[in-house]
């Protein structure tokens, strides 16, 4: 039986240092690639180990066509060919494009492993020093502003009743207007964590009231960034 190996990318691209060694020497095994975007996935494979001939591989790009890629995927695993998932950044299927796929291999009593590496979600929480314990992953919040608004009041109140954890990402274009939301929404006492550039040369990770964000908000306007908020 074929193994299906879920590979990590890094976060920031000059990060390789948050790459394990034995990651590359697993794809090196692999016949077939899934990759979120083709060509970050090229470069990045190429700025871990020059030497790898990339053409070599069979690739299939699985953004936003994962369902499409389902008969690919599983002939390849029926040919009994190592495949390799990639996602742009961090971790396949964790708020990333592959768990469509690992849910098919799973089906077919396929050898899945998942390979250690970056995830923005797990750093954020670990420096955020809010409750590790109960946590939740909500994903983008809506566009519309009257169901941010909405989603925002919701997720204050669950923590506050839970004693957990909410944490969310935006669309890099959009994370200062979706904090100035937060401002306007959340009560001053909640806190709120803004990680931004994990893994970055320019890495910025602070929790701080919302009361205390007011003063002066950071500047995050297209920079990968995630949100935490708790109010237990």
């Amino acid at each position: 039986m074929p193994t299906v190996y879920l590979i990590p990318c890094t976060l920031a691209d000059d990060a390789t240092e948050t790459i394990p060694t034995y990651v590359i020497e697993t794809i090196k095994k692999c016949k077939v690639i899934f990759a979120e975007n083709e060509r970050t996935a090229r470069r990045f494979l190429k700025m871990m180990d020059k030497g790898i001939v990339i053409d070599d591989y069979e690739w299939y790009t699985i953004h936003k066509a994962e369902e499409e890629q389902l008969k690919q995927f599983t002939d390849c695993i029926t040919a009994e060919k190592n495949i390799a998932i990639i996602s742009e950044a961090g971790c396949p299927a964790i708020a990333d494009p592959g768990q469509i796929l690992i849910a098919a291999a799973q089906k077919m009593d396929c050898i899945i492993k998942p390979l250690v590496g970056p995830s923005s979600i797990l750093l954020a929480l670990m420096a955020s020093g809010m409750n590790g314990q109960q946590f939740e992953f909500v994903g983008y919040l809506p566009i519309d502003n009257s169901e941010k608004i909405k989603k925002l009041k919701e997720l204050e109140a669950s923590t506050q009743k839970n004693n957990s954890t909410k944490i969310f990402i935006e669309t890099p274009y959009r994370n200062n207007q979706l904090l100035e939301s937060i401002s306007k929404t959340c009560a001053d006492k909640t806190m709120l964590c803004i990680a931004a550039n994990i893994t970055g040369t320019n890495e910025y990770i602070k929790t701080k009231t919302i009361g205390e964000w007011k003063k002066k908000m950071p500047e995050l306007h297209k920079q990968p960034a995630i949100f935490l908020l708790y109010g237990g």
